[in-house]
């Protein structure tokens, strides 16, 4: 069966070919806005399981999809600021000046959908991050140094955006990146379609 990926992010195409299987790549176009009185859990969640319906009316077989949130609070209330992707300078240093010291929850949803059964499989991985105390000149000079326009919550851990933590706590490393790669084994596990 194949394997689709409903994203056109970089980051999660990386992750899905270091997995060394076969999968063919198609971009969801979905409104992303966020609904009155809705958390960022939920909201990561519809995303990624939209994203997947999206792309199965125009391809079959196993989908992909995933949508990661950044918010200030745990994720399940409705008044959670959200970190959106910055895609500006300025948000970006206003972003990590909030995170300053603060812990940021991220949270990565992951949809797998079989086009043929129709039965859905979703998941919410949740990784916290804690910044440590930053000083201005710390985040200009981690900014001129690293791109994260594109980025939730103005960061990436894999790169410089380590010197700026303290602690991080997760069950899947990955999922920071945008891809919950152990949940998406077992769902694919589920499916018969097994990475090893």
């Amino acid at each position: 069966m194949s394997l689709i990926l409903a994203s056109s992010s970089p980051f999660r195409k990386a992750i899905l070919e270091n997995l060394g299987i076969a999968f063919e790549t198609a971009s969801p176009d979905i409104n992303e806005s966020r609904e009155n009185g809705e958390s960022p859990f939920n909201l990561a969640l519809r995303l990624s399981q939209a994203k997947a319906l999206e792309v199965a009316k125009s391809h079959s077989g196993l989908i992909i999809a995933s949508d990661q949130v950044a918010t200030l609070g745990n994720g399940n209330n409705a008044q959670d600021e959200i970190f959106t992707k910055p895609g500006s300078h300025e948000n970006t240093f206003l972003q990590l000046k909030r995170s300053s010291g603060k812990t940021i929850t991220f949270l990565t949803a992951l949809t797998l959908l079989n086009t043929e059964t129709s039965k859905i499989q979703t998941h919410v991985e949740l990784f916290k991050v804690t910044f440590k105390q930053l000083s201005d000149n710390q985040i200009l000079s981690y900014l001129n140094k690293e791109d994260v326009l594109n980025c939730a919550g103005s960061i990436k851990s894999e790169g410089l955006g380590a010197a700026l933590i303290n602690r991080m706590e997760s069950n899947d490393p990955y999922s920071l990146i945008g891809l919950a790669t152990i949940q998406l084994a077992k769902m694919l596990a589920k499916e018969n379609f097994h990475i090893l």
